[in-house]
Order: structure tokens, then sequence, then C-alpha cells
């Protein structure tokens, strides 16, 4: 082992330390990782920066604009919508609604199609009285299955398909993960619809819990004739800056205004709105002209009247607000929206709101303006998955057909061979711009560049994990300690291995990391590397047992109330099942 070869490893754990303990977004843990290899001289600038030029992370950028014409078209969300109006039972609509859910993620994105179905799946379990953490965390665990029966179906069969051709392999045909996807698919989805009922938990929404204790987060001020300072800004008044409270609301009879701004001027006969620590409420009290009123009736209902609106959102692994507090984000003037309360772990997180610093995965209820729906789709910090009260869907619709024809007739000149997959993508796209189907605007918000930061930054490590001698090193360390146990076992280890970082540092990170090394030990140990190759792109997929693995995951743990323990409850069984499975399949057919 060199010096290179130990600084490496070092540096890679403690990247994963990094990632593991959110120190900093995803994205930029890795660029700074692979920064500093340059640094240091381990790799060519040139090399390290191969992957902002790969097929599989530009093909990755262009199915984010392919599926931003179905996200907006509504189309996934009627034919679900359909599917579920005619279940009979609660394990029917279960099934009615995971079937076809895998079947879309094998064609599209399957983030947006959680992000859509949740609140609707959460607006049917409250309909018919049912918990929707019976039904969100299968919807994330149907769809990441559903992805790995197709080249397209995840970005990690993507980013490995570009790792297989720089390594001068001929890259995986459209269909040729469906060996092991669809056995396991078929496996996943048995095992959610009989066992996980069983095992899911029954937990409640946040606006469900908020709404059976309103005064435990709302209290009200009244603004009388003698307050010092009538006519003059909230800023002024030092209304923004309490210990423990947050003015997220002023009612007066002209209407209401939400979020209220440092320059929001106020006037006899307010009532201001706040929440938070309600315990520091006596503090405010002292202040002259503002009057606690003890016999209100509002209620979480009332913010919803009007323009504005009481949702739900989930801050995202790559979003900017991680690292720093909400009021250091300035949420209320970038977003136009008050944050009300945050969730994290299915617990309140008590303190001033303004402290309060986000993490991935958190549960925000924010009271928005008129302005919030379309600066949200500009920053993509967070996914908005409030139920909607009435199903709307957009008049292009038949837009979505038309992309769905367009999408399955590009599907099958790839997999006939006539065009490849990056060839099929950079047509469908460049038709769906021509047409208009989706404008440049809506195409430049629907890529999410932080991930594409994230792919291209994990492949120059990988390059530097080769070029360094880290890989062959590894792969010799791992084949000389399993090698007279069996090639099942060198199978099982890079499977668990390679599931154990996705856990960790998200999927693409884990492929990247662990393709160079698993090709290595399939050289060295007689195994066809395309066996290994599909069975890595399975593993980076298969996170099932924490909710920071996959996004699905993260998008899903606020909205059904769940816990880390209910991650490995659920998934742990069906990671065996899809381990034993994907492994007995690589082992008789490539080895």
């Amino acid at each position: 082992m060199t010096y290179e070869m130990i600084i490496v490893i070092i540096a890679l754990l403690l990247m994963l330390v990094g990632l593991f303990f959110e120190v900093a977004r995803p994205d930029l843990l890795v660029f700074s990782t692979l920064f500093l290899f340059i640094l240091l001289g381990f790799i060519e600038t040139d090399e390290a920066l191969v992957g902002f030029s790969n097929q599989g992370m530009l093909t990755v950028a262009l199915l984010f604009i392919v599926a931003g014409v179905f996200e907006r078209s509504g189309l996934v969300e009627r034919l679900i919508s359909s599917f579920l109006a005619r279940a009979k039972s609660h394990k029917g609509a279960l099934s009615r609604l995971i079937v076809p859910v895998s079947g879309f993620s094998a064609f599209l994105n399957n983030t947006p199609i959680v992000v859509t179905l949740t609140p609707i799946m959460r607006k049917w379990a409250s309909e018919n009285d049912v918990a929707p953490s019976k039904y969100l965390l299968p919807l994330s665990y149907a769809s990441i299955l559903g992805g790995t029966i197709t080249l397209m179906g995840t970005s990690t069969n993507l980013v490995i398909h570009g790792l297989m051709l720089d390594f001068g392999m001929d890259g995986f045909l459209f269909f040729q993960l469906a060996v092991v996807g669809i056995p396991i698919t078929i496996i996943g989805l048995l095992y959610l619809i009989f066992i996980g009922p069983k095992v899911l938990p029954n937990h409640r929404s946040l606006i469900d819990k908020v709404s059976e204790s309103t005064k435990d987060y709302l209290s009200e001020m009244v603004v009388t004739g003698d307050f010092p300072y009538l006519n003059r800004t909230v800023g002024e008044a030092d209304l923004r800056n309490l210990k423990g409270l947050y003015l997220i609301e002023i009612i007066r009879s002209s209407g209401k205004i939400s979020p209220v701004t440092r320059k929001t001027k106020i006037q006899v006969g307010d009532r201001l709105i706040f929440t938070g620590m309600i315990s520091t409420i006596a503090d405010l009290q002292k202040r002259k002209g503002l009057q606690l009123d003890t016999g209100t009736d509002l209620s979480l209902d009332d913010l919803k009247n009007g323009s504005n609106k009481l949702q739900e959102i989930v801050v995202s692994h790559q979003s900017s607000l991680l690292g720093r507090s909400i009021k250091q984000s300035r949420f209320r003037k970038r977003y136009d929206a008050a944050v009300m309360a945050v969730h994290r772990n299915d617990e309140r997180v008590e303190g001033k709101i303004g402290d309060i610093v986000p993490k991935a995965g958190d549960l925000m209820l924010v009271v928005t303006g008129e302005e919030f729906e379309e600066k949200s789709q500009e920053q993509k910090d967070f996914y908005v998955i409030s139920p909607v009260q009435h199903q709307k869907f957009y008049e292009n619709e038949s837009k979505g057909w038309f992309a769905l024809i367009l999408l399955m007739s590009m599907i099958a000149l790839v997999t006939f061979q006539v065009l490849s997959i990056f060839k099929a993508m950079v047509i469908t796209a460049g038709i769906m711009l021509l047409t208009k189907m989706i404008t440049p605007k809506q195409a430049k918000q629907s890529v999410q560049f932080q991930v594409l930061l994230l792919i291209a930054s994990a492949l120059g490590i990988g390059n530097v994990i080769i070029q360094t001698g880290t890989a062959k090193w590894i792969a010799t360390q791992l084949v000389n300690g399993l090698a007279p146990l069996g090639v099942i076992t060198i199978l099982i280890v890079i499977y668990c291995l390679t599931n154990l970082f996705t856990e960790f540092i998200t999927n693409n990170a884990a492929a990247v990391i662990m393709f160079p090394i698993a090709y290595e030990v399939a050289i060295d140990s007689g195994i066809d590397p395309m066996g290994i190759a599909i069975l890595v792109a399975i593993a980076a997929s298969a996170s099932f047992l924490s909710p920071i693995g996959y996004q699905t995951n993260l998008i899903v743990y606020g909205p059904g109330g769940y816990r880390f323990k209910d991650y490995i409850k659920v998934g742990l069984p069906l990671t065996l099942l899809v381990m034993v499975t994907s492994v007995f399949i690589i082992y008789y057919q490539f080895v």
C-alpha cells in the first residue's frame, strides 16, 4: 500500500462521515473531496473533471427535462387516482397504488412520481380513515424496485452505464437489468402487499397533529390604541426577533398579511398571529398596547382561507437551506412563506423558529403567500407534499399522452439498438422543446443541477480510486480474503458494501465508488464484469433501510411520520429478499 492509497482511503472515510452527519450538502462534500485530490496532484484536472462530460450524467440531465413534462401534465396523477377510486379494501388500494407505480418508475424519474402522488395518497387515506403511513413507505419502495428494471429507470443505472463505457465495456442494453429487476420487483411487491401492512406503523400527519392542539402552536395578540408603534413597521416595533416566538400573520379588516415582512406597518385593531414557544407569550403581554386574546376561536383552517395556504414541505438532500438557520436563509422573503413548525423524527423541534437549522428530511409546516408556488419551483430546495383539497389536473394533459407516445417510440429504438440511450433522450428532449410541450425556463427548473454536480464529482473520485491503485488494492484484499469461501460469498460482500454505502451516502456516490472496486474483483475472481455491474446497480438502488439513502425515502419520511426504526423494521426483510434473489440470479447467469 502506497502513501497515496492511505490518503485516498482516509479522505474517502472522512467524506463518508461528513455525508452521514450532514456536515454540508452532499454535492459540495463530494466536490470538495475531488478538489482536494486535484490539489494533492493525485489526478490530472482533465481526468478529474471528466465526469462533467460523462454520457451517463448528461443522460440523467435530459431525463430530468423529460420527467418535467409528465410532472406538469398530471397524467400519472390521473391514472393513479382512477385506480384508487375503484379500490374496495385497504389491501386492494395498496395494490392499485404500488403495482402501477413500479411500472411508471421503470421509464420515468421516480422522484417526481413520489412527490406528486404523496399528497394524493394522503388525501385518499384521510377520506378513508386510514393512516397515510400504511401507504407512503410502500410507495417509495415500489418506485425504487421499478427503477431497477430498465436502463433509464434510475440515475444510478445510467451512471454505471457511463462508467462501463469508460472502462471499454459495451454498457447496458435497455432491458438488460430486467433479468434481476423484474424478479426482485415481483417479490418485493408481494412482500409489501401481504406482509407490509402488518409491520408498517400507524402514524398521523403533521397537519392532523397540529390541528388537534392548535393552541400549542398559535397565539393571538390584538393591537390596541395605546400601542406606541402604531403606523410604524414591524421592524421598528421589534416584533421580528422575539425570543421563542415568530410573527407569521396579521389579520385586519381589509384582509390578511402573510408572510409578514420587516416593513409591514402595524395598525390599531390588527390581530397578530404568533407561533413558536408559546410559554414565552407572557413576556409579550407586558408590552404596552398588545392584548392577549384568550377567547379567540382561531384555528389552522383560518390560515387556509383566501390567498394564504397552510402547506407541508420536506427539506431535500441538496437543499441550500442546510447548514443555515431559517432566519439566516431569509426563508420568509426568499419563498414568500412563514415557517410555523418544524418536525424531525416525528417530533416537533423546540426553540425559536428562526434559530432552527433545517436538516434533510425535516418536515416544515408553512403559511404561504401568492408567490410561494413560483418561488419554490425555482429553488428546488424542498418538496411540497400537502394534501390537495380539490384534485386539479393540468389543461395540457394531452401533451402528457403525446409525450408518452414519443417516449415509448424512443425506448423502442433504444431497445432494438437503433439509437443509444443518450441520443434517444437528446431527440426526445429536443422535440419536447420544439413542440413547446415544455418551455426552456421550465426545462431549466426541472433539471436538478446539484444532483448532476454530485454525480460528476463522484465520477472524478472514481477515477482517483482507479489511478492511485486503491481500487486494485482493495479488490485484491477482498479476493484473497474471500476466495476460500467461494464466489457467492464474494458477490454477497460486494452487494452488502454497495448497499451499506447507499444507505449512508446516497445511491449515485455509492455506485461510483464501488464500481471500480467491483470491476477489479470481477477480473481477479473470474466473474463476468457485466454480472458484477448489474449487481452493483441493483445494490446501489435497493435502499430500504434508511430515509437518507434514496430521495424517495426522504420525501415520505416526514409526511408518513416515520422514525428511523420504521425503515429498519419494514426494510430489512425486503433488503434480504432482494439481496438473496439478486445474488442467486447473478451467480447462475454470469459466473
